[in-house]
């Protein structure tokens, strides 16, 4: 699988969040499985819940199930008793308008969210979605430390995959701690799925003394690039996402 994510949280849009402009997206969709890629990341609560239905029209109605990899994630911060795990995922499994998913993850998870995953026992439940082949791969995205990742993956080994947000500009950031969760993933032998890697596009335009260097570098490549390379060169990282908005951000990854 190539190294490039499409990412479906900052989509075109027709002036509201949530009203997705299809006919952008549609012709995003074809100009990126033409150039051989095929993962996309969607969540049950982006561009206010309708993300998930806008890659169904896109792409899940009008190409083959194998030509795509589908990821989208469970809302353990909207989860209030077990039974709630089973309800979200149908109803996202309606809302892509596919009868599995190739991964399946708890969402942003931090130090209280995982309190609630293992009280309503979440890690079971995605467990057993994928015994049922209804999900190929488990796995969490995470929003903490490296001392509470370090923890989940100790007590969940069974968690195949972990997003994070990592980019040049985190990677030494005590608060983001993005180098260090990288660390331990590889020290639990986890691959790591890459979300952020322009920093919600503050990497795509730096001041010019900085833009300058990279110029000088490389004529040719534009300033996001360089984020998106650093992410990728990492050896344990699988997939780099990246929320594309335009045709032009879809050339340029």
């Amino acid at each position: 699988m190539k190294k490039l994510g499409f990412g479906t949280m900052r989509l075109p849009i027709l002036g509201d969040d949530s009203k997705v402009d299809l006919e952008r997206f549609q012709k995003m969709v074809d100009r990126f499985l033409e150039q051989g890629f095929t993962y996309f990341d969607t969540s049950y609560v982006y561009h206010g819940g309708m993300s998930e239905c806008a890659l169904k029209t896109a792409l899940v109605d009008r190409y083959p199930r194998d030509r795509f990899t589908i990821t989208t994630k469970l809302p353990i911060f909207m989860v209030k008793e077990q039974a709630d795990v089973r309800r979200f995922f149908r109803e996202q499994l309606d809302r892509l308008g596919t009868d599995y998913v190739d991964y399946y993850w708890l969402h942003a998870v931090n130090a209280a969210t995982y309190e609630t995953a293992k009280r309503v026992d979440a890690f079971g439940e995605l467990r057993a979605l994928k015994a049922e082949g209804l999900t190929r791969h488990i796995g969490l995205s995470f929003h903490d430390s490296a001392d509470v990742l370090d923890r989940i993956l100790t007590e969940h080994p069974e968690m195949e995959y972990v997003q994070l947000q990592l980019n040049y500009f985190d990677w030494d950031s005590k608060s983001v701690q993005a180098r260090k969760c990288y660390e331990v993933c590889a020290k639990h032998g986890k691959q790591v799925v890459v979300m952020e890697p322009v920093k919600g596009g503050s990497l795509a335009k730096l001041p010019e003394e900085l833009e300058q260097i990279y110029r000088r570098e490389q004529p040719g490549l534009s300033t996001a690039s360089w984020a998106v390379r650093f992410a990728a060169s990492l050896e344990n990282v699988l997939v780099v996402l990246s929320g594309m908005s335009n045709m032009e951000q879809v050339e340029d990854n």
